[in-house]
């Protein structure tokens, strides 16, 4: 990918206006959300749907696989794959559904365990922990993207911290 940020989060503030800035530029296509488990990637989620205008409620995907949400005609699909046993099982359950549907935000928690059944990431979103027994600790994010617009907004978001 052509565009790479990095930043450090470090307030739950922090993490909802990056949400909120890739929310503004990314409403579509397929996301990676990669990170050891309680880096955030669930939260970061929530706060993206919120910025998308979700009021209720954002749950971890973890046992039912996928949560589905509709928001102003966006198809949203929240997948958390940690729980993936074998690749296959995603074309069992019917992904290409979830790929195929129209005007439709893929964002996938644990990524790696999905194989070649799940399409390529258009923006990869790495959050790791700083501090280990700490559900307050600082975060540290890393994000690729070809998108030249999110990228330079993030960039004056970062400048003008």
């Amino acid at each position: 990918m052509q565009y790479s940020f990095q930043a450090n989060l470090s307030s739950e503030q922090d993490t909802q206006q990056i949400a909120a800035i890739i929310a503004h530029h990314i409403q579509q296509g397929v996301v990676y959300l990669v990170g050891d488990l309680g880096a955030g990637k669930t939260t970061f989620t929530r706060y993206w749907l919120h910025s998308l205008g979700h009021r209720a409620a954002v749950k971890s995907p973890t046992y039912t696989l996928v949560e589905p949400y509709q928001l102003a005609g966006i198809n949203i699909f929240h997948f958390d794959l940690y729980r993936l046993n074998d690749p296959y099982e995603l074309e069992l359950m019917g992904i290409r559904d979830y790929v195929e549907a129209d005007n439709a935000l893929l964002l996938f928690e644990w990524p790696s365990r999905g194989g070649d059944e799940i399409p390529a990431a258009e923006l990869n979103i790495v959050l790791e922990k700083h501090a280990d027994h700490d559900e307050s600790a600082q975060r540290y994010l890393r994000l690729e993207t070809d998108n030249a617009a999110l990228f330079t907004a993030l960039q004056q978001w970062q400048a003008a911290r």
